[in-house]
């Protein structure tokens, strides 16, 4: 069974228009090693300019899958280089009955 994740990303200074670059990569390179249900990712920006990524993992077993993959490594790295990951709770939108995002 998939399981369908959130992802929050606050680009490094000056690292924001990498970091969308990157997300538009990141669950194809993720289908291409087995790893991602066929469903399109939802990429979204809060106002003060962190990238939200909701996509599916295959299964619990891909996850953990990922941790022992050299390419999903080398991502990881990349994704390191221009954010931090930041917790959902963190984000002003979430305090709201309806969190509202801009589309990316």
């Amino acid at each position: 069974m998939g399981r369908i994740v959130i992802v929050a990303y606050q680009p490094k200074p000056g690292k924001a228009a990498e970091l969308k670059a990157l997300t538009r990569t990141h669950v194809p390179r993720l289908k291409q090693e087995g790893l991602v249900t066929d469903r399109q990712p939802v990429l979204l920006e809060t106002s003060n300019g962190t990238v939200i990524e909701i996509f599916e993992w295959l299964s619990a077993e891909a996850i953990q899958q990922a941790h022992q993959n050299k390419v999903v490594h080398q991502m990881w790295a990349e994704f390191d280089a221009v954010c931090t990951y930041v917790p959902l709770n963190t984000l002003g939108e979430t305090g709201n009955m309806f969190a509202e995002f801009t589309p990316i």
